[in-house]
This record gives C-alpha cells, sequence and structure tokens, in this order.
C-alpha cells in the first residue's frame, strides 16, 4: 500500500553509504527500494513478499527489537513490520551481525510495527 511504499523508499534513502565496510553500488534496474554494498553485493530489499518459510512457530532473531527470519544461505527477512525487508549477506562476508544491528536500527525507525503478534 501507499504507506508501505513510503516508508520503503525512507528507509532506502537513508540506508549507510557503507555496510560490512562496503561503499553503496548502483543496483540495476535502479529502484526505490533496493540498496546494495559491495562486490560480491550485499543487497537490501524492501517490500518484498511474506516468506513462504514463515510460520507461527518460525524460530526468529531479534536485532534491537527487530525480528529477522534467517533463511540459508544468507538470507534475514525483518518481519513483524508493515513491510517485509529482506536483506542477503554472502557467506564470503561471515557472520551478519554487524550489517543487521546497522539495518536494524533503521528498519525500527522507518517501518512501523505491526500489531503485536503479527507476523
Amino acid at each position: 500500500d501507499a504507506a508501505a511504499e513510503d516508508a520503503c523508499r525512507a528507509l532506502v534513502e537513508r540506508s549507510p553509504e557503507r555496510l560490512f565496510g562496503q561503499e553503496r553500488v548502483e543496483v540495476r534496474p535502479e529502484t526505490p527500494y533496493a540498496a546494495a554494498w559491495g562486490d560480491p553485493p550485499i543487497a537490501l530489499r524492501c517490500g518484498v513478499g511474506r516468506p513462504a518459510e514463515l510460520r507461527p512457530d518460525s524460530e526468529l532473531m531479534v536485532v534491537d527489537e527487530v525480528a529477522w527470519l534467517p533463511e540459508p544461505p544468507g538470507v534475514y527477512t525483518a518481519v513483524g513490520r508493515e513491510a517485509y525487508v529482506e536483506v542477503v549477506v554472502p557467506p564470503s562476508y561471515g557472520a551478519p551481525a554487524e550489517g543487521l544491528v546497522e539495518i536494524s536500527d533503521l528498519v525500527f525507525r522507518e517501518i512501523p510495527e505491526l500489531p503485536s503478534g503479527e507476523l
């Protein structure tokens, strides 16, 4: 919906210039709903579909009050928000914690939470 589109645009606009020590790179095709860093690219997409693997009993990891659904290999989707946010971290970057902390803070500020208990 329009509110989620606006929130996603704001999230991408406010995304950092560096993530995992990598410079932000151009996304092709150009879109206001995605950002990328480095080579191989770390990718962020906002407004993705609900992950098929997301169920009421899914094991989530919480980073700075944002719940993430981890999906191998290296895909993390923020859930419980008005828009799903997907971050793909290639294995060559190691553990995703550093990037997820920074992105979680941004998701927390820019993408409103769904009512308690909704994923």
